[in-house]
């Protein structure tokens, strides 16, 4: 599926989520888990993050029941004054209302009891009519502490029904995910996977494939690490990227030929057909979209991943990414490599590559130094398109030195394979966690002295990007109209080529079906 407008994004998507960061987490699981082992009850706020399919609730505070708001029968029950009280808050923040019990002998996503349904329902319209947006509902089950969630929404003729969420999110050093298996089934495993579920075991394996990931720019470190996600066996993985492979890009973009760079393909087409032909899953859906993270259309489809890999070289869009991980609590793999030369021009002085994970928790890539915020409005304006701008200002050090960095401080082939590496190994601390252990935080490596750096990067008291925790659909965006890639698709618009290319293309495209065609082929015949 390839985008290119910026009206992707719809009024109601039918996917829904919930997410929370781990402080949140710990605080409802204080409350709703007693020692007695019964059920308990509570309020809590959010926010409404919407993308193009997927809208997502965003807890962010908790209020606890006062005394005499509940009252806990082995079951628990609470009060409409309690409920009120909650909404109108709610409402006084343009928040909406979740409604939370525990099940203490669940194990795993919670289906509703009558009792449940009862109660979430009684409350459903009430809390519309006061903040403006739909109730909530999660349960929490006591025995492996899996979430669950569903939005009750207006159904047919105005009734009250709920859209049941596809996954809850917790964010913290490790993403933990609840899965709803009616929604989202266990991926089957094929024999090509054996080596990969050997490494984290059967039932990690079915939580990591299910994750759904976006990775934005296709340069050398995208497209490796995209296709090696692809042979791991995910099975939902976006690719967005708006530019053409150009003569340049070919020592540094494995498995672009070029034909690539003469037949203007985009480095979206590239990622693409080496991600389909790596696939181990036996159903992948690859989603590619020809556009910037920085257009509208761009950002409401990464609202709708649950994590993204940046591999982008500008300030602006590593700005909106940077802002999305605390605003749409979205954990953000980024990083960068910068190579550093001597002045003379005599030889290289060192190499640098970092990666980290950026989200609500952690110091968020402007903390680190590894974006500056004054460079954005330069970029928004096309300054950096200027060479004589970027002659004048870039260094090849520079803190916004991206995995493909800029051509003064371009990349290489033989170390971008140690960038990638680097993201790829903060994606499986993040999302396997092992030794029971997370993301370790920002990493540095210096390839002059083989140095693995630790760094100690902390959350500024008053960073701007935090004050925007949580605050999804109603918070700043940053995005808007992008000449750059506006420019780029038109260079790439089939009806301004010659003929005689529009017609080599058409052969090239022909030759990519049939080689399609044959590892289908071959993957049926390998029972694959």
């Amino acid at each position: 599926m390839t985008r290119y407008r910026d009206d992707a994004r719809r009024s109601d998507p039918a996917r829904t989520s919930a997410a929370m960061t781990a402080e949140t987490e710990g605080a409802l699981r204080a409350h709703l888990l007693r020692t007695d082992g019964q059920e308990d009850i509570c309020l809590a706020t959010y926010r409404p993050s919407t993308g193009a399919t997927r809208r997502t609730a965003l807890l962010r505070r908790v209020h606890l029941p006062e005394p005499g708001e509940r009252e806990v029968h082995g079951n628990a029950t609470i009060s409409g004054e309690y409920v009120l009280r909650v909404a109108a808050a709610a409402a006084s923040d343009s928040d909406g209302v979740v409604l939370l019990h525990s099940h203490p002998g669940g194990r795993g996503w919670q289906a509703m009891s009558g009792p449940d349904r009862d109660t979430e329902s009684s409350y459903a319209n009430l809390v519309r009519e006061i903040t403006g947006l739909p109730l909530v509902g999660m349960t929490l089950a006591g025995r492996d502490r899996a979430w669950s969630a569903r939005h009750w929404d207006h159904g047919v003729a105005g009734d009250i029904a709920p859209t049941y969420s596809e996954n809850v999110r917790v964010l913290g050093p490790e993403l933990q995910v609840t899965w709803n298996d009616q929604i989202v089934p266990v991926p089957a495993r094929p024999p090509s996977m054996i080596r990969s579920v050997a490494s984290w075991g059967p039932r990690r394996h079915a939580d990591l494939t299910r994750r759904s990931v976006l990775v934005v720019g296709l340069g050398s470190v995208g497209l490796d690490i995209t296709v090696r996600l692809a042979a791991t066996g995910v099975t939902r993985l976006g690719l967005m990227d708006f530019d053409t492979i150009k003569q340049h890009n070919l020592d540094r973009l494995i498995g672009a030929a070029a034909s690539d760079a003469w037949l203007r393909r985009s480095k979206l087409d590239l990622a693409r057909r080496l991600a389909r032909e790596n696939a181990t899953a036996i159903t992948p859906v690859i989603d590619t979209f020809d556009l910037s993270i920085c257009e509208p259309g761009g950002l409401a489809t990464a609202l709708d991943y649950d994590q993204v890999i940046c591999c982008v070289d500008r300030s602006w869009p590593r700005a909106v990414l940077n802002l999305l991980a605390y605003r749409d609590y979205i954990p953000v793999i980024d990083g960068g490599i910068a190579i550093d030369v001597f002045a003379d021009g005599s030889g290289m002085r060192n190499a640098t590559w970092r990666s980290h994970v950026i989200y609500p928790g952690r110091p968020c890539m402007s903390c680190i130094g590894q974006l500056d915020l004054g460079a954005v409005a330069a970029d928004q304006s096309g300054a950096l398109d200027d060479p004589s701008y970027i002659t004048g200002n870039a260094e090849p050090d520079h803190p916004d030195a991206g995995p493909d960095a800029t051509e003064e401080s371009a990349n290489v082939a033989v170390l971008s394979v140690s960038a990638a590496a680097g993201l790829l190994a903060q994606y499986v601390s993040l999302n396997v966690a092992p030794g029971g252990l997370g993301e370790p935080g920002p990493l540095q490596y210096l390839l002059s002295t083989h140095t693995l750096e630790h760094l100690n990067a902390a959350r500024r008291p008053a960073c701007p990007v935090e004050t925007f925790t949580g605050l999804g659909d109603p918070a700043m965006r940053m995005t808007g109209q992008h000449p750059a890639a506006e420019q780029e698709r038109q260079y790439r618009n089939s009806r301004s080529l010659p003929l005689g290319l529009r017609r080599a293309q058409d052969i090239d495209t022909a030759l990519s079906w049939a080689r399609a065609r044959l590892i289908a082929y071959a993957r049926r015949q390998l029972n694959l």
